[in-house]
C-alpha cells in the first residue's frame, strides 16, 4: 500500500532514501582520495547523515519519547 503524500512517512521514507544514496556517495568518495583530512570529513559527514536516517526511522517509529504523544 502506497502512502500519501500528505502522511508524514511518505516524506521521511523519501528523506531516508535521498540521505542513504549520499552516505553510499560519500563512503566511495573516501576510496577515490589519498588525504587523511578529507576521508575524516567524509567519513563525519555520513555519520552525521546517518544520525537523521535514525531520528527519520524513530520518528515513523515513535520509539523515542520526543515523537510521542
Amino acid at each position: 500500500m502506497a502512502l500519501s503524500e500528505t502522511h508524514p512517512a511518505y516524506h521521511t521514507q523519501k528523506m531516508k532514501r535521498e540521505l542513504n544514496a549520499l552516505i553510499a556517495h560519500l563512503r566511495e568518495d573516501i576510496t577515490k582520495v589519498d588525504d587523511p583530512q578529507f576521508k575524516a570529513m567524509f567519513e563525519t559527514s555520513a555519520e552525521v547523515l546517518g544520525g537523521l536516517v535514525k531520528a527519520f526511522s524513530d520518528y515513523e517509529k515513535k520509539n523515542e519519547a520526543a515523537w510521542q504523544r
